[in-house]
């Protein structure tokens, strides 16, 4: 590897490169290595040495698989003070582009004074089906291209990596200005500055659905995600080509064995890589699934396949209810009983089986799949529902940890306030008649009450709750850019299409960017216009013919 850069991970820095330990870290020490080479200051062609410093180090990670690396080294060490600290959760929002997922970092950072600690991005399989695929869109049943996760991981890694280019090009600029007016602390806090920056580049946990196929299919599909950078891969234990949203009915699970089959194609194509520090989640969709594909077969009690067997919906074969032809029996607790079939030859699980299920499911993955964190989905977003469960979980495998999918899908306002309205008529805090039931706790009259009130308060501390109480390591949302996109062009839509026009525009967006500090305001900025004008220069120099001239309208945003 020829370039030197630094690699700075959410205010951990790596000293050097993961593989090579001879690599600069310091804008001093380039420098002097470079100074060493060149001692007139100049490389051939008359290139100084200043821009290659300043391109070796806006240059953060010189491959996606450097960032798969660097970023499991990131999680591991934030999953190690989680365990220390439950406080220490992490967070993401699920991105379904590479502008999103960097508009995110930088929001960011703009809030936490430059760093990204704790905040991850995360890729949703649903909204590649829905908006990221060529076949239009699609629900979330694994009917895209797979390929299409793939170009997602790198171009959010694209996007995050400009971000940094953008703004050490900037902290250049700023050296550069402080040299030539001679001042000399000005230069020195530009220095500090860029080697003190925290790039950009953040964690991704890649949702792979249900492996796209057969054990080598995921392990195949597995290499090409961690090669566009992802350092955490989110697996499912459905049935691959019937899979369908974990917030949907119709989903069929495969037995234990297939799933750590897949869980361990996931970490061979870790280690393949190099990835040592690569992490796989384990997901279960088990709380809503009542179908099995396949019966497994058991070589002995109390194997995973009798473990996963046991569950089924049977019913005794008899003399008064003999096989019939094409019928299917098992063994099972010492009788011969006949699963319940639907029509389509997927077999039945007894209701209300699905909380033990995932129990075992979640302890199988961990101790048999080797498996780093569980995702496990549930129907209502309830903190004592998920910690009873993994209370249970930790019986057998102590440092259980989840990710939990704070989902769009859930109706967090109806379910909190439910929750509320129930515990309290338990205690005998309110009446029957204090609030209404059922979708008429959604009434906006109830916001500013006491009841509405308790709910926002819990929803404020939810994430907080669920990861004292039920292990949850990392909070993330699904689907946020979905909705915040028809959400934000409907409110432009609606007034920019009716009587207010362009007020709506400057009102309900521009004005907004200006007084936020949202860097994308000067959008010739934001996208590389600055970058392309130094690089001119590096080049040119006076001969530079560049955007960034008195005649650019960007510069009615200088103070913004």
């Amino acid at each position: 590897m020829n370039s030197i850069v630094k690699q700075p991970t959410n205010g951990r820095a790596i000293k050097g490169s993961i593989l090579s330990n001879d690599r600069k870290t310091t804008y001093a020490e380039l420098r002097t290595d470079l100074l060493e080479r060149f001692p007139s200051g100049f490389a051939p062609g008359g290139v100084a040495i200043d821009d290659i410093a300043q391109l070796r180090l806006q240059n953060t990670f010189d491959t996606h698989l450097d960032i798969a690396r660097a970023m499991a080294t990131v999680m591991r060490r934030d999953m190690a003070e989680y365990d220390a600290d439950s406080s220490k959760f992490t967070q993401s929002l699920g991105c379904w582009s590479g502008f999103h997922a960097q508009q995110m970092i930088k929001s960011v950072k703009r809030q936490r004074g430059g760093s990204s600690k704790g905040a991850y991005v995360y890729l949703s399989g649903w909204m590649v089906a829905g908006l990221r695929n060529r076949f239009g869109h699609l629900p979330d049943q694994s009917m895209h291209e797979k390929t299409a996760v793939v170009d997602l991981v790198e171009e959010i890694y694209v996007s995050l990596r400009q971000a940094d280019e953008v703004a050490l090009n900037d902290l250049f600029k700023a050296l550069k200005d402080a040299r030539t007016a001679g001042d000399t602390k000005a230069e020195a806090a530009a220095i500090a500055a860029i080697d003190g920056f925290e790039t950009h580049v953040v964690p991704i946990i890649a949702d792979i659905d249900a492996g796209f196929g057969n054990e080598h299919a995921t392990y195949l599909l597995a290499k090409e995600l961690i090669r566009a950078g992802a350092c955490c891969l989110q697996i499912e234990n459905q049935v691959s080509d019937a899979k369908q949203c974990g917030h949907q009915d119709g989903k069929v699970t495969v037995p234990r064995e297939d799933f750590i089959e897949k869980l361990r194609a996931c970490r061979l194509a870790f280690e393949e890589l190099g990835v040592s520090d690569g992490l796989v989640v384990a997901r279960t969709d088990s709380l809503g699934a009542g179908l099995t594909q396949k019966i497994p077969v058991s070589q002995k009690p109390g194997d995973l396949a009798a473990e996963y067997t046991k569950w089924l919906k049977t019913e005794p074969v008899t003399n008064a209810s003999p096989l019939g032809e094409g019928e299917v029996a098992i063994w099972l607790d010492g009788k011969l009983v006949r699963p319940s079939r639907l029509a389509n030859g997927l077999f039945k699980f007894r209701e209300e089986t699905g909380r033990a299920r995932v129990i075992e499911d979640c302890i199988a993955s961990i101790n048999e799949g080797g498996a780093d964190l569980l995702w496990i989905e549930t129907d209502t977003p309830n903190v004592n529902e998920i910690a009873s469960i993994v209370a249970e979980i930790r019986k057998a495998a102590p440092s259980a940890k989840l990710a939990y999918n704070n989902s769009p899908s859930f109706n967090w306002t109806l379910s909190i306030r439910k929750q509320i309205r129930a515990e309290w008529l338990a205690e005998g805090r309110i009446g029957a008649d204090a609030y209404p039931d059922g979708n008429a706790l959604m009434a906006a009259a109830l916001d500013d009450s006491e009841l509405g009130r308790e709910a926002d308060a819990r929803l404020a501390r939810f994430q907080v709750d669920i990861a004292a109480k039920a292990g949850v390591f990392h909070n993330l949302i699904t689907l946020p850019t979905f909705h915040l996109t028809a959400k934000s062009v409907d409110e432009l839509a609606t007034g920019y299409f009716g009587s207010d026009r362009m007020k709506a525009y400057v009102n309900t967006v521009q004005r907004e960017e200006i007084r936020r500090g949202v860097s994308a305001v000067k959008h010739q900025h934001e996208v590389g216009s600055d970058l392309g004008d130094t690089f001119k220069e590096m080049v040119g120099g006076d001969r530079a013919l560049k955007a960034g001239g008195h005649a650019n309208t960007m510069n009615q945003f200088a103070a913004a």
